[in-house]
């Protein structure tokens, strides 16, 4: 069974980002692939800050990472690029930790004008990690995504259509790629 890591960079647990990724999560499930979900935010501050490359919260992450054969790197978009909280991870990762794996990056951010934010700022970043098949990124308007009475995050129908298109792609190029080296 193909395996996926989904990083999220968002430093809160309720943010849009957060359902944005349930619902891609829910596809990738449905596809039969195996998920993760590594929530940078609770890894320990401390071990991030000061690089703690031998934390057991790090090689635990970096282990995840280094075992899937895709990544989905979910991100706020604040100040025009990713998060803090997601580069120090990211720093944390080997040099070559996204070599020969599948990427699909995904930003959530509050105006259009930041929509490059995934291919000026994150791609360069998941480029330099060794990634050399980053799918094309999905950007989403904070106003895309509302909250539904039970807690439940609902993307318009426009964002829904355009995720459910990319998480459709990443699933056939994972299992075309696992294919391959079975």
């Amino acid at each position: 069974m193909a395996k996926v890591v989904i990083i999220s960079g968002s430093p809160t647990p309720t943010s849009r980002l957060h359902g944005v990724i349930e619902a891609a999560k829910s596809e990738l499930l449905q596809a039969g692939l195996d998920v993760e979900w590594i929530k940078v935010r609770d890894i320990p501050a401390e071990d991030l800050l000061y690089a703690k490359f031998d934390s057991e919260a790090i090689v635990s992450a970096n282990k995840l990472v280094a075992e899937a054969d895709a990544v989905f790197v979910a991100t706020p978009v604040y100040k025009a690029a990713y998060t803090g909280v997601l580069k120090a991870f990211l720093d944390l990762l080997p040099q070559k930790g996204l070599e020969g794996k599948l990427v699909l990056p995904l930003a959530v951010g509050g105006t259009i004008a930041h929509l490059l934010a995934i291919d000026y700022a994150l791609k360069p970043v998941l480029s330099s990690l060794g990634a050399q098949n980053i799918l094309q990124g999905v950007y989403v308007l904070d106003k895309q995504v509302t909250w539904g009475d039970q807690g439940q995050a609902i993307l318009d129908d426009e964002i829904a259509a355009r995720l459910h298109e990319s998480v459709s792609e990443f699933i056939q190029e994972i299992k075309w790629h696992t294919s391959r080296s079975s």
